[in-house]
């Protein structure tokens, strides 16, 4: 009987790691099948009414036709965006935008939410690179306790002034948002610099430290790569042999 019970188990633990694995590997489709539904719900229907409302234009009552519409007008609100960050770099881009940021800055309330939302857009915008130098490891909440968070960049000013040690910006992202988080000030001598990558610090972030990047870095293992000769430590027996060479070296030259 228990042996009966032992193998059910065993075919039971077996089904499940099946499973898993299936629902592993259909996450990231399923996921990706959500965020295309959503693009088309929330971008794509009012889009294809707003047009068709537009042009007195209706659509057959099919539900492929419905769909078919809502993809299109999807693709054609992203080629607007496209074709926006174009012009933008442009002289007649930039005068529109100047333009339409002077007429917003005509509405009292409207102003204040654009010229906030301009900035964290703004922020987050730039290079990756530029916004988060590097990622570290800082002890948080407290001491034995390590979070993992993101360089920004020197403290200056007052906060440098008033501190009695050099202090630098870190950025503590949440899990799994990391677009919240908390800006620490954080002494130099109590950072651990990590070879992890920010791309790759996010990842680790964002999944709640399920996906673990690989170390060495990529970097580490070209250099460990190339041939070359192993370094040794020194030791008290090479650093005696060491003038003994310089002797050997200076009784040839005297013969």
């Amino acid at each position: 009987m228990v042996t009966k019970i032992g193998r059910a188990t065993e075919v039971f633990k077996v089904i499940k790691n099946w499973f898993l694995t299936g629902l592993f590997i259909l996450l990231p489709l399923g996921i990706t099948v959500i965020i295309v539904s959503l693009l088309l719900d929330y971008v794509g229907a009012p889009a294809s009414k707003l047009l068709l409302d537009c042009f007195g234009l209706t659509i057959p009552d099919k539900f492929w036709m419905g769909t078919v519409v809502n993809l299109f007008s999807t693709v054609f609100i992203v080629g607007i965006i496209t074709l926006l960050g174009f012009l933008s770099k442009y002289f007649l881009g930039r005068t529109i935008i100047h333009w339409t940021e002077r007429l917003i800055d005509g509405v009292p309330f409207v102003r204040g939410v654009y010229k906030t939302v301009k900035q964290i857009v703004e922020t987050f915008s730039r290079n990756r690179e530029a916004v988060f130098q590097t990622t570290v490891l800082i002890e948080y909440p407290r001491k034995g306790l390590y979070a993992i968070g993101f360089l920004t960049s020197e403290s200056e000013g007052e906060v440098q002034e008033k501190t009695a040690e050099s202090v630098v910006n870190v950025f503590l992202p949440t899990t799994p948002n990391p677009t919240s988080g908390f800006l620490l000030l954080v002494p130099r001598n109590d950072i651990i610099f990590l070879d992890m990558t920010v791309a790759d610090g996010m990842k680790m972030i964002i999944s709640g430290g399920v996906v673990n990047p690989n170390w060495p870095s990529n970097k580490n293992e070209q250099v460990q790569s190339k041939p070359s000769k192993p370094v040794r430590k020194s030791t008290g027996e090479e650093t005696a042999k060491r003038p003994r060479r310089q002797s050997v070296k200076k009784i040839n030259s005297g013969d």
